[in-house]
């Protein structure tokens, strides 16, 4: 157990100090102290139970690229910049994790290019640490273009889906 005059101890020095975070482990306690909060997320998450998805661990041989890798800067300039023009709505990850298109492995998915949305409808899934998260629609429209795979790791930031407000 940590004491008090301790966790007090440890934000008097972050404060005073040129670093942003800190993290300890003591005693089987694990304490992490930060000067900036964690980004907001851009749309709601409201956990689910988990699907039955197998163990990606299980597959180690499988190497899986990070997005960076796998991006191509061109072509995701010109997606972005078609999307302006269109006026398109960018669904972008509250955060980093596994992204999954259904509830489940054998579920048919939330949505498909050309499915109509209402604002606050279930869009995808995105798996955070052992959890789930229902990510929802911004807006109303229809779904315009789904940009990542499913059951592949998707960054925070990373635009998931482009929907056309109706």
């Amino acid at each position: 157990m940590i004491d008090l005059k301790f966790l007090k101890g440890l934000i008097r020095v972050l404060d005073e100090s040129g670093i942003d975070s800190i993290e300890i482990t003591r005693g089987g306690t694990r304490i992490r102290l930060a000067k900036t909060p964690p980004p907001a997320p851009v749309v709601a998450a409201n956990p689910v139970t988990a699907p039955a998805y197998p163990d990606r661990r299980q597959h180690a041989d499988a190497a899986v690229a990070p997005a960076e890798a796998r991006a191509v800067p061109a072509l995701e300039a010109a997606a972005a910049e078609a999307a302006v023009a269109e006026k398109l709505v960018e669904v972008k990850s509250p955060m980093v994790g596994t992204f999954y298109r259904a509830p489940a492995p054998d579920a048919p998915p939330y949505v498909e290019v050309g499915s109509r949305v209402s604002q606050g409808d279930t869009l995808c899934v995105i798996e955070a640490m052992k959890l789930m998260n229902e990510l929802e629609s911004e807006a109303a429209g229809v779904i315009g273009e789904i940009c990542a795979d499913n059951a592949e790791p998707v960054e925070y930031g990373q635009v998931l889906f482009r929907i056309k407000p109706l």
